[in-house]
């Protein structure tokens, strides 16, 4: 088995993966990206942080978060929205007698993949990683399409334009591909 160890560093920002259950696409209708939604808020009002950017698609979510000066603790956050959600919506019925021996969740995996941020050009561009990563599954054609991204935040707030990774709008720009071009082939 690897020994793989987290890296925390306090107040840092990291970068997400968080996969449903046998990658079962449980966020295909609005009442659970709501139950997700509320676990979020619920975790965030007992544990603070700042979501960055984030996108929910129908098997899995990604995330960039910065957590608090002097806090370091991502997993346990995780583990409450994880936790959260679980009690919030009706369990799976896909279930295993395996995976109930194990006490594993009914919409999550286990684990997570998290990376650490180290500057801000890479938490740029993993940004752009998360707003343009439903066109990248075939969901949309145009970032602008999906629902449930903070792309239309940061469009709100002049951080991208409203045709940023856009084939319908205008012809995406160089810009747009050399940010993308170190994480889309992932």
């Amino acid at each position: 088995m690897p020994d793989y160890r987290r890296w925390y560093r306090p107040g840092g920002t990291f970068f997400f993966t968080v996969v449903t259950y046998r990658r079962m696409p449980i966020f295909t209708c609005e009442d659970a990206v709501a139950c997700l939604r509320s676990a979020f808020a619920e975790c965030m009002n007992e544990l603070p942080m700042t979501i960055d950017a984030i996108v929910i698609l129908p098997d899995h979510f990604h995330l960039l978060m910065t957590l608090p000066d002097g806090d370091q603790d991502y997993s346990k956050r995780l583990g409450v929205i994880k936790a959260k959600f679980s009690s919030l919506r009706p369990p799976n019925a896909t279930r295993t007698a395996v995976s109930i021996r194990r006490h594993e969740s009914e919409n999550w995996q286990p684990r997570f993949w998290e990376h650490e941020v180290r500057d801000e050009d890479e938490a740029a561009a993993f940004a752009d990683y998360i707003h343009y990563n439903p066109v990248k599954h075939g969901l949309v054609k145009c970032p602008h399409d999906w629902r449930w991204s903070s792309f239309h935040r940061w469009v709100e707030k002049q951080w991208l334009e409203p045709d940023w990774g856009c084939c319908c709008r205008s012809a995406p720009t160089i810009r747009d591909f050399i940010r993308l071009a170190k994480f889309v082939g992932e």
